[in-house]
């Protein structure tokens, strides 16, 4: 049998995730076609065909869609704890909007199958007030009690899938994110998650330095390495499961151990200063990868040590080279 090359859309390309599944995708052979409201930050994007659209505008979906056979819907309007905490309307909004936008036309045009970025934010926060949390099961969604704003919106378009998939025939396939770090990502501005916080206050210390740190420290987490959150979104969309799986690690840390862990690599002398006025969400979180295992046979395995030196790194390198500007700047004006 001759395998023809499949044409994909990543909305969100952009973005820091929809950027390295781009890249991805390329490699696995497809023509991509990659949609978003800003170019790629860091480097130039990998697509065959890459549009600056407003996916708000039900046109610009359909012309976005528009003779592809798989979309990979990952455009968003988030952040970090801090910004969808403060803007909780213009999150839901805007995303509603879109995931909305993304399944009509994907419908109405037959594409073969949709893949949805959902996240771990949609499951009960009673499940969640303990940093010693039990792992996470796909089931426990529902009864429904989600991160307030962005965790609502994210449920609401999982049934969306689920509707579109059970009335109109598309095939749609959901994975529910566990923190995915890694290069490439905002690292600044007010919309970084924690572990690319964390690099930027700890690059930019000197020996000695005190680094603040959001809460008590004591929250936990497990945390995704983005080549591996690709790799499984790939996988997903390709399989015959066709409702939400986890796609996370399964190994929690707390706040603090993610913190030190950084400054271990960094090979600095920093201490931590903790303020538990700051945004810092859930107690605790963990991803059962139970169901991800039986459907796959294939689960995220990158220590959190190495993906997080990979990261380190990279943001320091940004560090210098905005350091670099700042100097050459003055320079200039002297």
């Amino acid at each position: 049998m001759t395998w023809v090359k499949p044409y994909v859309l990543v909305t969100g390309a952009g973005g820091f995730i929809g950027h390295h599944l781009v890249k991805y995708l390329k490699d696995q052979g497809c023509w991509v076609r990659g949609a978003d409201i800003k170019n790629p930050e860091f480097e130039a994007t990998a697509a065959d065909d890459f549009r600056l659209t407003d996916l708000r505008d039900i046109e610009a979906c359909h012309a976005a869609v528009r003779g592809v056979d798989e979309v990979y819907h990952l455009a968003a309007n988030m952040g970090g704890i801090g910004f969808i905490t403060a803007v909780r309307a213009d999150v839901v909004r805007d995303n509603v909007t879109m995931d909305a936008n993304m399944l009509e036309a994907a419908g109405q045009q037959r594409v073969r199958r949709f893949f949805y970025a959902s996240s771990a934010c949609v499951y009960p926060k009673s499940l969640q007030e303990s940093p010693d949390v039990a792992p996470l099961r796909e089931e426990q969604a529902i009864p429904a009690e989600p991160e307030d704003g962005y965790g609502w919106e994210k449920l609401l378009a999982e049934q969306m899938c689920r509707y579109a998939l059970e009335e109109h025939g598309l095939q749609t396939r959901v994975a529910r994110f566990h923190n995915v770090y890694g290069p490439l990502g905002t690292y600044e501005g007010g919309r970084e998650k924690a572990p690319a916080a964390l690099c930027r206050k700890i690059a930019l210390a000197r020996d000695g330095d005190e680094i603040e740190v959001w809460g008590d420290g004591l929250q936990t987490r497990s945390f995704l390495s983005v080549d591996e959150c690709v790799e499984g979104i790939w996988r997903i969309t390709q399989s015959d499961h066709d409702r939400p799986l986890n796609l996370g690690t399964d190994r929690m840390v707390t706040v603090r151990q993610l913190a030190e862990m950084i400054i271990g690599i960094s090979g600095k002398k920093l201490s931590l200063r903790f303020d538990p006025s700051k945004p810092q969400g859930v107690r605790g979180r963990n991803s059962d990868n139970a169901r991800l295992r039986q459907v796959l046979g294939w689960e995220p395995r990158v220590p959190l040590e190495e993906g997080l030196a990979k990261t380190y790194r990279w943001v320091l390198e940004q560090s210098r080279k905005a350091e670099q500007r700042i100097w050459d700047a003055k320079e200039w004006i002297a």
